[in-house]
């Protein structure tokens, strides 16, 4: 897959022929014809090459791949490709559009994982949101990929469709929304610590949005020794004691929220070390203004963050969001693509919670001698970022027993 972006105005001020009016939008321009072709690795010059690619020669590998199986890794792309599977119901913050009005955030993913990682991607929108058939149609595309990025699936349906292609497939699967944003979550809040001289053990976080992304970050940080998380949805902090809980939110509720906390989120921010912002919502400057003192905001939600970096930054010791026109960027871009290239290069049969974890320190470790109150995550173009995770993941890897090679 190349990853190459081609610009149809680069040579003219005209629009080419056949163009929209909406190609006068340089976004549009852009996105015209798609932004991924498939390039060939090998010439295809003359009937020599032509007998070697493809007939007769190609059915000696064919057959050495079904008297061998894992011979297919060596010789086909399977081990270094990644399919992006999505049902468009959860786009970005556009929400339920169908597979169709997905294409263009999955073909950006696909030129993320190339671009940031080396690594090919295939997008695939599915037209289809019942969970058994995912799944199915998922298993049986997986003898072609090396591993499966979930993207832009919508709540709760995502939690069971990555968990059952887990248990049924023998390749990485990964749902981006919930393990990439915890991942560099948790590593833009492991150097505020470090920056600030405190410790993880010692912080008591209130996520505020209990979708993918929320409980995969409360998730994340237990595991990591937080002091102590509680989240909240539209009806206040999740806990045992309510009555309206799915069985999500139910396992959410069982290993959250030690303090008991309930009532609304602004009443669970009271006093907190840390707000993670992955809901969309907007909290009052009077909710933030209670917070401990030198707190610090993670606002990520995009375009808009729940906290104005301008507001955070009157009562926080760190300001995070997810947009790129703010210092510390919360962005998925830092995580996935070294995952998969770490995963990929050991043929790791999973991605497990100590391979998160490793690409968790791993990223926070990129920028360790360089933290500042505006640094405490890398920039995506950051070329040490990639090399560091995809090691760290690929050594998890190992450690935890899933690497083939």
């Amino acid at each position: 897959m190349a990853a190459e972006i081609v610009n149809p105005r680069t040579d003219t001020d005209q629009p080419p022929a056949g163009a929209l009016a909406l190609d006068i939008d340089p976004v549009f321009a852009l996105h015209r014809g798609g932004k991924l072709e498939v390039a060939a690795t090998v010439p295809l010059l003359d009937a020599a090459d032509l007998s070697l690619a493809y007939t007769p020669g190609v059915a000696d590998v064919c057959t050495a791949i079904a008297n061998k199986p894992e011979l297919v890794h060596e010789y086909t792309w399977k081990s270094q490709v990644v399919a992006v599977v999505t049902d468009g119901t959860a786009v970005l913050g556009l929400g339920d559009i169908g597979p169709e009005a997905s294409l263009p955030v999955m073909e950006g993913k696909a030129i993320l994982f190339k671009q940031f990682g080396g690594v090919d991607a295939v997008p695939l929108a599915l037209a289809c949101t019942d969970v058994d058939e995912i799944v199915e149609t998922v298993v049986r595309l997986a003898p072609s990929f090396g591993g499966v990025n979930l993207e832009d699936i919508s709540a709760p349906r995502c939690f069971e469709i990555e968990e059952r292609l887990k248990e049924r497939l023998d390749i990485p699967v990964f749902h981006d929304d919930q393990h990439g944003t915890a991942v560099v979550t948790l590593a833009a809040l492991r150097n505020a610590c470090t920056l600030t001289g405190r410790t993880l053990g010692a912080l008591r976080a209130v996520i505020s949005g209990a979708g993918a992304a929320g409980v995969a970050i409360a998730k994340i940080l237990v595991e990591a020794g937080i002091g102590d998380v509680a989240v909240t949805d539209r009806r206040g902090v999740v806990h045992a004691g309510r009555e309206d809980l799915n069985p999500v939110k139910r396992h959410l509720a069982s290993y959250t929220n030690s303090a008991g906390l309930t009532g609304s989120l602004e009443e669970a921010l009271a006093g907190a070390d840390v707000f993670i912002g992955v809901s969309g919502g907007t909290v009052a400057e009077h909710a933030v203004a209670a917070m401990a003192e030198g707190a610090f905001v993670f606002a990520m939600a995009n375009p808009t963050p729940e906290v104005h970096p301008d507001v955070a930054h009157k009562y926080a010791a760190v300001v995070a969001t997810g947009r790129s026109d703010f210092p510390n960027q919360i962005n998925n871009v830092l995580a996935f693509p070294g995952i998969f290239a770490g995963a990929l290069q050991v043929r790791a049969s999973a991605i497990t919670e100590g391979m998160k974890l490793a690409a968790a320190e791993a990223l926070a470790a990129v920028v360790a001698d360089e933290l500042s109150p505006e640094c405490v995550i890398p920039s995506p173009f950051d070329p040490r970022v990639a090399p560091a995770v995809t090691a760290a993941v690929a050594a998890a890897a190992r450690a935890d027993g899933v690497a083939r090679v």
